[in-house]
């Protein structure tokens, strides 16, 4: 296989049967009322907190105290406690009597995620294809909240990359991923999301004036991809392009990043830009 289109092909016919079959993005149920509209009676305060609890494990990034776990949750002790004790007994928290910590039980959650999320099965053979030619790490995103979070990489095998594993979380204001994500919208509704996320600087050049922003967002839908420089991290900078569905709706985004040193801009435009952009179009005509 010498491109992206082969490996779309072997991908359907070895992994999803018959090789005209076509792929539906992971879609949340509709609902009757917006989620924030629940009714108590429709909402299960015990359950949002304890999922609450396990993500702050995750932002953490270590084993945690139960006061660190009320704090960080903002929750009274003996409600922290409750939950812990309710997860170390599922199985899903481990606990020396002081720290509390995950267990690896909760990978469950993600895998079933991940289990499901065919646009990254789709993609995957096609950016290994992608990710040996440029000789850096190929990565997939999708939007979740004000963060793009990361479905599927791949990276040559002498390439080592630190932090972005699958989950890894970034911004959607000052990274490529995000910044095609966010070109999905129309520009009034750009405007508004922009105007109401809280923008924080990364790096010394991280852009955060708004109005900016939000032009350098439509110029880059404009152009078909996003460069970002040392804008999310220092001395890294990065590329992405837009993965549509048959329809042309923004799905997901695909990027190809580079330590500053490895690589200029235009050279990063040169190559790492066509072979980004002929994957995203093999793939458009099988997502549904």
């Amino acid at each position: 296989m010498n491109n992206p289109s082969d490996a779309l092909v072997f991908a359907q016919r070895t992994r999803l049967g018959s090789p005209t079959r076509c792929l539906q993005c992971p879609q949340m149920p509709k609902l009757k009322r917006d989620e924030s509209e629940l009714p108590d009676t429709e909402h299960i305060e015990s359950l949002a907190r304890g999922l609450r609890l396990i993500e702050v494990f995750g932002a953490e990034r270590r084993p945690m105290t139960l006061s660190d776990v009320a704090k960080a949750c903002g929750l009274p002790r003996a409600t922290a406690r409750r939950i812990l004790l309710t997860l170390q007994k599922s199985g899903f928290v481990t606990s020396d009597e002081r720290l509390f910590e995950l267990t690896p039980r909760v990978l469950r959650l993600a895998s079933a995620y991940l289990a499901s999320n065919q646009i990254s099965t789709l993609l995957q053979p096609a950016m290994d294809l992608v990710s040996d030619k440029a000789k850096e790490v190929c990565s997939l995103a999708i939007w979740d909240g004000d963060d793009a979070v990361f479905v599927a990489r791949s990276s040559p095998a002498r390439v080592f990359s630190a932090g972005i594993d699958l989950g890894y979380r970034l911004p959607l204001f000052c990274t490529s991923v995000g910044r095609v994500l966010l070109g999905r919208l129309g520009n009034d509704d750009l405007a508004a999301t922009i105007d109401r996320m809280t923008l924080t600087k990364q790096t010394d050049t991280t852009l955060i004036d708004k109005p900016t922003l939000v032009a350098t967002i439509i110029a880059d839908r404009t152009k078909g991809y996003s460069l970002v420089d040392c804008e999310a991290e220092p001395a890294f900078r990065s590329i992405a392009v837009p993965v549509r569905r048959y329809d042309g709706m923004i799905v997901a985004a695909a990027n190809i990043g580079a330590h500053v040193d490895r690589i200029t801009t235009g050279e990063m435009i040169d190559r790492f830009l066509p072979p980004l952009k002929r994957m995203a179009e093999d793939v458009r005509p099988l997502v549904m």
